[in-house]
């Protein structure tokens, strides 16, 4: 899911706005009336009144409207994410990214984004614990008290940190100091039915892969930054990546959870290959004074690199190969990648191509000469015909979640793993919950609705009154006639 909580930057600054507008005429008002002749007075007066009429009321009006459409939309995602909930009743929630509008809002900004995010959208839901991520462990399914249905697992997207090329130490900090650490990965394992008896690698499990995509690519803001995503990277195929030539293929499985969608050809999904760089240096600088992106850096991208794709990922994190000669004979780590940013969503399946011949043109890399004859491609993916499995040769399936943005159908995905004693097996279900018009529309008609049963509970109530009274009067008065 795709959250993208709206700010309130678009509003007017306090000294703009209506009631300081107000106090400031007021005051131009008095001095004048204490201090001019009349007719500078009037001159005065119809100032005030072109610029309440032309220039202030609108304004007011414009940021009322923008207020009621942030608080709507607030609780239009808080309204997704909690009948989802409570129909699921899911293990674990994770959002893939751009939590927030924007990375360029401040850091007061920033953090009042983060309070609706869990106060209003997440009402209910918890950061993961630095405990947690920190330590990278491993934990047997269903033995936390449901500890792990109330915490969200966020992903690190452009909006909330930037491209690489902005991507800054001090926006890392407060993303992880907010939402969670950026890199990490925890393993949950199923009971054993022989305790003490089964090796770690021979344990059903599902590896947990949280990354932070945006800094694969070059040229970065800051290397630091970017060198310690590559060394969790190292560090997890090093030591918490089972082996793919020693390990039994089907009891782990990798479920990748990143932002940046992986490398595709154009037409495949709606976003198509494309990297924009900064023109020139940063003129302005951050609250420190520290230029936020250089020229040349990194501005914009659609997916990772076809080399940050390859061999981050696929070849990586995954473990595979067109080459059947080395370890696990290319078939590597069975799996599922989960992406986002691609507001409108696409599944794919990413496998090798065996029909190419030389590569050749700008497409060629400097690993194409150690492994001729293939390449990466995909295509999009249909059910019981581009399976991975169906394929024949090594595959991945990524699915990229359509936005739980209002304007894209309010999407959330469902995913299933589960174990059949000899692999896992996997299933995922795309759920709209319709555009936000509709969740409008039913709030109107029940505030209208709850309008008019009070006006008819009040008339009720009065003419009720006015009735009794009227009896008493008109029964004193037939008493009178009768004594007469």
């Amino acid at each position: 899911m795709d959250v993208n909580v709206e700010c309130d930057t678009s509003l007017p600054k306090p000294h703009d706005q209506l009631p300081a507008k107000l106090s400031n005429y007021y005051a131009d008002l008095s001095s004048t009336l204490r201090t001019k002749p009349p007719s500078a007075t009037l001159y005065t007066l119809r100032s005030v009144l072109r610029s309440l009429v032309s220039t202030d009321l609108p304004r007011a009006f414009r940021a009322a409207r923008k207020r009621l459409d942030l608080l709507g939309n607030d609780y239009y995602l808080a309204h997704i994410y909690r009948t989802m909930h409570w129909w699921s009743a899911p293990s674990h929630v994770t959002v893939l990214g751009d939590l927030v509008g924007s990375q360029w809002v401040s850091d007061g900004e920033f953090d009042e984004r983060g309070r609706r995010y869990w106060e209003r959208v997440f009402r209910g839901g918890v950061r993961v614990d630095d405990e947690i991520t920190g330590e990278m462990g491993t934990e047997m399914l269903g033995t936390d008290n449901g500890e792990w249905a109330k915490r969200v697992v966020n992903i690190v997207g452009n909006h909330d940190v930037g491209y690489a090329g902005d991507a800054s130490p001090s926006r890392i900090e407060r993303f992880e100091r907010v939402f969670g650490r950026g890199d990490w990965d925890v393993k949950f394992t199923l009971p054993s039915s022989e305790e003490g008896n089964e090796e770690e690698e021979t344990v059903p499990t599902i590896h947990l892969i949280n990354l932070n995509s945006l800094v694969l690519d070059t040229p970065a803001l800051s290397p630091e930054v970017q060198s310690a995503t590559y060394e969790y990277l190292n560090s997890l195929l090093e030591e918490r990546s089972p082996s793919v030539s020693s390990s039994p293929r089907g009891k782990t499985f990798t479920l990748l959870l990143t932002h940046l969608p992986l490398h595709k050809k154009e037409g495949i999904c709606t976003d198509a290959p494309f990297f924009a760089f900064h023109d020139d240096d940063d003129s302005k600088g951050d609250a420190a004074g520290n230029p936020r992106f250089y020229a040349g850096g990194l501005k914009e991208q659609n997916h990772l690199s076809q080399y940050a794709s390859a061999n981050a990922v696929l070849e990586g994190i995954f473990g595979m190969s067109g080459d059947d000669t080395v370890p696990g004979n290319g078939w590597g780590r069975k799996g599922l990648i989960l992406t986002g940013h691609d507001h409108t969503g696409c599944d794919v399946v990413h496998f090798v191509n065996r029909t190419v011949g030389e590569v050749d043109g700008d497409d060629k890399t400097e690993d194409d000469g150690d492994a001729p004859g293939w390449e990466w491609d995909a295509l999009r993916y249909q059910h019981g015909i581009t399976r991975e499995g169906d394929l024949g040769v090594p595959a991945i399936r990524e699915v990229t979640m359509r936005s739980m943005m209002g304007e894209y159908g309010g999407y959330a995905g469902l995913l299933s793993v589960w174990f059949t004693g000899t692999e896992w097996k996997y299933e995922i279900q795309m759920c709209a919950a319709g555009v936000q018009h509709l969740w409008w529309a039913v709030h109107v008609v029940d505030v209208i609705t709850l309008g008019l049963v009070v006006l008819y509970i009040g008339s009720s109530i009065i003419g009720a009154g006015n009735g009794v009274s009227a009896g008493k009067d008109t029964t004193r008065a037939d008493k009178k006639i009768k004594k007469q």
